[in-house]
């Protein structure tokens, strides 16, 4: 399926490795111009050649933001503007808060998650919003957790402040679908990334079970029985980056193998 996405503009931040890496690969394979971010330059500077070198596209450009200081994202948009001149696509990603259950976090960590989770959303949107409302056209894609639907234990951090998320992403979408604008959500399960691994060496830590005892277990209530691809949200992405999905809007999507039960 042609999606006609090439020559349009994406910023996909948290892009060094696990889902933001995937989605800025498939996003770049379909030709927009990508501008990948990271707290680290190193390890952005690499992603963006892997991206490069596994898609051939070059117009994929790096900058070095800390989502949680709103002087990095204000800086992170700006350059990404002054690079290609727009942003119309923000697949928005961030790293995971710490884990830990309501009794091991601090009020600073409280905080922490508050910036990294919803701030730094809120602090991007603010940015390219004025952007795609002048061109009538732009797509907000808010990559969040399926702990929206069932909390994951001792992530109480991230079952809390990512259903921020959903309020957000349909207040925009009631706001600025008249304007040319969807605003969607994606509800990813168990995806094979470092954050998962992270997770399995919680379990194994407090079970006894071995780290890839514990990786197995958190399949066995995926009926498709297996981890899910960083690449494959990126394909949700791009399609409802899509002029496809244009009729879509204010949802939130799960991908997750079949493991959330609920019918709704």
């Amino acid at each position: 399926m042609e999606l006609g996405l090439k020559g349009k503009v994406a910023l996909v931040p948290a892009s060094s490795k696990g889902i933001g890496r995937g989605v800025a690969k498939v996003l770049a394979a379909e030709g927009c111009k990508v501008v990948v971010s990271s707290r680290d330059q190193d390890s952005i500077s690499k992603a963006r050649d892997t991206v490069v070198k596994e898609t051939g596209n070059k117009d994929v450009y790096s900058v070095k933001a800390d989502l949680a200081v709103k002087a990095d994202v204000d800086r992170l948009v700006d350059q990404a503007t002054s690079k290609f001149g727009t942003i119309d696509i923000l697949a928005y990603n961030t790293g995971p808060p710490k884990p830990g259950t309501f009794a091991d976090l601090t009020d600073v960590d409280w905080e922490q998650g508050v910036k990294l989770l919803l701030m730094s959303a809120v602090w991007l949107t603010k940015q390219v919003v004025p952007q795609m409302v002048q061109k009538k056209w732009g797509r907000l894609i808010y990559i969040t957790s399926s702990a929206l639907r069932q909390p994951v234990p001792n992530l109480v951090l991230s079952n809390t402040v990512r259903l921020s998320l959903a309020g957000l992403s349909k207040s925009l979408s009631l706001e600025y679908g008249s304007k040319g604008i969807t605003s969607n959500g994606i509800m990813q399960g168990h995806i094979l990334t470092d954050r998962q691994r992270q997770v399995a060496k919680d379990i194994s830590s407090r079970s006894g079970k071995s780290v890839d005892e514990a990786m197995k277990q958190m399949l066995q209530d995926v009926p498709a029985g297996r981890y899910g691809l960083p690449e494959e949200v990126g394909y949700l992405v791009a399609f409802l980056a899509s002029e496809k999905a244009s009729y879509i809007n204010g949802t939130m999507l799960s991908i997750d193998g079949g493991l959330m039960r609920s019918v709704f």
